[in-house]
């Protein structure tokens, strides 16, 4: 254990993001998301609500603020304006996190596929809400 880490981040999570670098992406997904046929660094994170997943993520990781969008939601096929509750608490979180608006831009499900294909890891959770899939860009940190 150490100090000042939430308990859900274990070692190979917390690597993860300490090695990305600004620029590289971390998906965040839902149990139904084909993460181990569509990703080489999975990190499994079992019966952690998806929403505390990426706090506690964006306890240590910055968002990117130098491009715009620098996170995404997957939203069903044909249907880029459609916003769930998942991705309204997700963006409440981020927010929060960041101190700041952070704004998920919508990418359809087959197209979320390919982007969260090019993550440097994707964090698995067993959080069980369609369309709970989510794309971060580190940002810098800074001070």
């Amino acid at each position: 254990m150490l100090k000042g880490i939430p308990r859900t981040l274990g070692p190979d999570l917390l690597w993860a993001l300490a090695a990305m670098g600004h620029g590289d992406r971390l998906a965040v997904v839902d149990a139904n998301y084909p993460a181990h046929s569509h990703s080489t660094r999975v990190i499994p994170l079992a019966a952690v609500p998806l929403v505390d997943a990426i706090g506690d993520v964006l306890s240590l990781f910055p968002v990117d603020d130098f491009v715009e969008p620098a996170a995404f939601r997957m939203v069903p096929d044909g249907r880029p304006e459609e916003v769930l509750d998942v991705h309204r608490d997700v963006e409440r979180a981020a927010s929060s996190a960041e101190g700041r608006a952070v704004r998920f831009a919508p990418v359809e499900r087959t197209a979320f596929y390919d982007l969260a294909r090019g993550c440097f890891a994707t964090v698995a959770t067993t959080d069980d809400r369609p369309y709970g899939c989510f794309v971060l860009t580190k940002g810098v940190v800074s001070g």
